[in-house]
C-alpha cells in the first residue's frame, strides 16, 4: 500500500513527504492562502499542525491538483516527471484506493475491523504490526496492548508460538461481539512511539 501513498507511511516518524515534494507543494501553494492552510493542514508541514492519519483522499487529490502525482500528467495526456511520489494506477484506481485506505482507519476507531484482517490465532505483536501498516503509524508497545484489552475483544488460546525469533509468545483469537452488547468497540490507536 504504501507504494502507492509512500506520504502516508509515519511509521518512522515525520515527514511523511520527501523534502523535495513537500518543497515543490509549498512553491505550488505560494502566496494562495488557501492553498497554503490545505498543504499545511493535510501534511502536517508546520509545527502548529497535527498529523490525521484518516485524511488519505484529501492528501492525494492535493496532490493531483498540484500536479505532483504521475496521474494528474496522464490525465492532462503529458508524460510524468520521473520523481512523482508513489506508484500510479489506471483510470481513477489510487483515488479509490485512497478512499478505501482513508475510510478503514477512520473505522479501525469504533469497529473491530482489524480482525478481519488477521489470521485466526496471532501474538499481540502481529496484531499491532497490522494496526499499524494500517494506520502508517508506530505505535506504542504497551499502550497498544492495554488498549486491546481493555476491549476484551480478544482472548488467550493457552497456546504459545515459537516462530517469534526469540522468546514464544502467546496466541490469541478474536473473541467476539456479544450480541447484547449492541455496536462493537473498536481498537484505539494509542500515541506514536
Amino acid at each position: 500500500m504504501f507504494d502507492f501513498f509512500p506520504w502516508e507511511d509515519r511509521r518512522g516518524g515525520a515527514p511523511a513527504l520527501p523534502a523535495a515534494v513537500a518543497q515543490r507543494l509549498l512553491d505550488w501553494a505560494g502566496a494562495d492562502p488557501r492553498r497554503l492552510a490545505r498543504a499545511r493542514a493535510l501534511f502536517a508541514l508546520a509545527p502548529d499542525h497535527r498529523w490525521n492519519e484518516e485524511r488519505v483522499l484529501e492528501r492525494y487529490e492535493l496532490l493531483y491538483e498540484a500536479r505532483l502525482v504521475a496521474e494528474a500528467f496522464r490525465d492532462a495526456d503529458q508524460p510524468a516527471p520521473p520523481d512523482t511520489p508513489g506508484r500510479p494506477m489506471a483510470s481513477d484506481h489510487r483515488r479509490i484506493l485512497a478512499t478505501a485506505l482513508g475510510r478503514l482507519r477512520s473505522k479501525l476507531k469504533y469497529r473491530p475491523v482489524l480482525f478481519d484482517l488477521t489470521p485466526e490465532t496471532f501474538t499481540l505483536s502481529q496484531l499491532q504490526a497490522a494496526a499499524e501498516a494500517i494506520a502508517g503509524l508506530s505505535l506504542h508497545k504497551q499502550n497498544f496492548r492495554r488498549g486491546v484489552e481493555r476491549t476484551g475483544l480478544v482472548e488467550p488460546t493457552g497456546v504459545m508460538s515459537a516462530a517469534t525469533g526469540g522468546r514464544p509468545a502467546e496466541l490469541f483469537r478474536f473473541r467476539g461481539v456479544d450480541p447484547q452488547a449492541g455496536a462493537a468497540p473498536g481498537l484505539s490507536l494509542p500515541a506514536q512511539r
